[in-house]
């Protein structure tokens, strides 16, 4: 039986395109719920408040760059979405006077225009955001060099950093298409057009220049530009699985407002089900050996019809 034709971008592929059992199931499930599904392998863990939520998201870049020596170099992967916890990492780092010159750091995805990775001074630059909401406000005496961080400018040298430097963890959020970094769901076309990729084939994906699915547009103007579309990308540089899977953890954050509801659930399912399917990029994350999911209990929320 042909999947269905998904209901926001009929030539792409998505979670709209997946059996309709399955997303009721997600739909169904409560924040108490979502513990259970933990399993080897997968973590779910629920924060009672915000200030909780983003210190224990802050505290995974100081555990991390701990370990770092200088024969043993320690990154951890960071997003852009959810940004509240990079101030609280250049506070941490500071109060604890932590040396940061064995440490490292990867930029998950930086815009692109003209094909080419966008200028630290473009307004919704992700490198910026690093910058100014992280990296220079640690005092510069304890700050990493230049060198040890690492944006996805030069593709090729990107990926080989993760076989030189470990990678101790990777830290995202989720987007409304159900990606992390700006893994997207693919187009509906050519040999894809019947069928999404296979996992093996997406999960050979690495970091690279990928098209945006007009979800991840949308929601980029919503969270960050005032919903102004027009000044949002269609094309972004990304890491990719193939670097991901290199990172000995994946650590989610749900702070409830970057996905929906529903997507928060439908991933954790998917997850703990072992149902990946490339429609729901974040759904590969099945077959990763640890990975972890953090919500806000405040952001949970209920899947229901509200007329507002």
């Amino acid at each position: 039986m042909s999947r269905p034709i998904s209901k926001v971008a009929p030539e792409w592929w998505d979670y709209t395109t997946l059996d309709e059992a399955l997303l009721a199931d997600a739909a169904r499930l409560t924040a108490e719920d979502l513990v259970q599904l933990s399993r080897p392998g997968f973590t779910v863990r629920i924060f009672d408040t915000l200030e909780e939520f983003y210190c224990a998201e802050a505290l995974e870049y100081i555990a991390t760059w701990k370990q770092a020596t200088a024969d043993n170099p320690v990154g951890i992967c960071g997003p852009i979405g959810p940004t509240e916890q990079l101030p609280l990492v250049a506070q941490m780092v500071n109060a604890l006077d932590l040396n940061l010159r064995h440490a490292h750091f990867w930029g998950m995805d930086e815009w692109i225009e003209n094909e080419r990775p966008v200028s630290p001074y473009h307004p919704l630059s992700f490198a910026r955001a690093d910058l100014e909401l992280c990296f220079n406000r640690i005092r510069p005496e304890l700050r990493m060099p230049a060198e040890n961080i690492h944006f996805p400018l030069d593709l090729p040298a990107y990926s080989r950093s993760y076989d030189e430097v470990r990678c101790a963890v990777m830290q995202g959020g989720q987007g409304e298409v159900k990606h992390w970094a700006f893994n997207d769901p693919p187009r509906r076309s050519g040999v894809y057009r019947d069928a999404p990729p296979t996992p093996a084939e997406y999960r050979a994906l690495g970091a690279r220049l990928t098209d945006l699915h007009p979800m991840t547009v949308i929601q980029n103007a919503r969270t960050s530009g005032g919903g102004y579309v027009p000044q949002v990308p269609i094309r972004a540089a990304t890491v990719g699985p193939l670097e991901t899977w290199k990172a000995e953890r994946v650590s989610i954050w749900h702070p409830g407002h970057h996905d929906n509801p529903f997507g928060i659930r439908l991933t954790a399912l998917m997850i703990s089900k072992r149902l990946p399917d490339s429609s729901v990029p974040m759904s590969l994350l099945a077959d990763h050996p640890d990975v972890l999911f953090s919500y806000y209990r405040g952001g949970i929320g209920v899947v229901a019809t509200e007329m507002h």
